[in-house]
């Protein structure tokens, strides 16, 4: 997509953050403590901790947006992605994810994972489409999760 740009966090895009992930979430899911946490407060929750935010932009409108959070020295997760379904079918999904990979190899991890849940049919494949695959779940990550995906960086 021609005018599609991927920027990194700022405050005023912080509203846009909260609002096309508690859409999602809300729409399939409920929100979870987590959630609420990560969504409100995501300086403290996510950029303090080293992770990164991004957001996909058409024009000036943020239709998308994706975070990084690191789980050791080698290893980050791929949390929040999320696209406003009036802009869902137009690769930004796939290029917010392709964007955070190379983020997060710029940054030195050698491996991404993500946690899913098998009702989100497309993101899975979009997932798949970028290189991840699905590995053995561990046991209480989160509530709503029963898919773990990982790719080598």
């Amino acid at each position: 997509m021609a005018n599609l740009q991927i920027v990194s966090y700022s405050s005023e895009l912080k509203p846009y953050f909260e609002s096309i992930n508690k859409a999602w979430v809300s729409k399939y899911f409920s929100l979870e403590p987590f959630d609420i946490e990560q969504l409100e407060y995501p300086e403290e929750t996510i950029l303090a901790r080293g992770g990164t935010i991004l957001f996909a932009k058409i024009g000036e409108e943020p239709v998308g947006t994706v975070a990084l959070i690191p789980l050791d020295k080698k290893t980050c997760e791929m949390i929040k992605m999320g696209v406003d379904p009036a802009a869902q079918g137009k690769g930004v999904g796939q290029a917010l994810g392709e964007a955070l990979i190379e983020h997060a190899k710029s940054l030195g991890f050698a491996k991404m994972a993500l946690y899913s849940n098998s009702v989100l049919d497309s993101a899975l494949r979009l997932y798949q489409r970028i290189g991840f695959k699905e590995v053995e779940l561990e046991c209480g990550a989160y509530g709503r999760c029963n898919v773990k995906m990982e790719r080598l960086l």
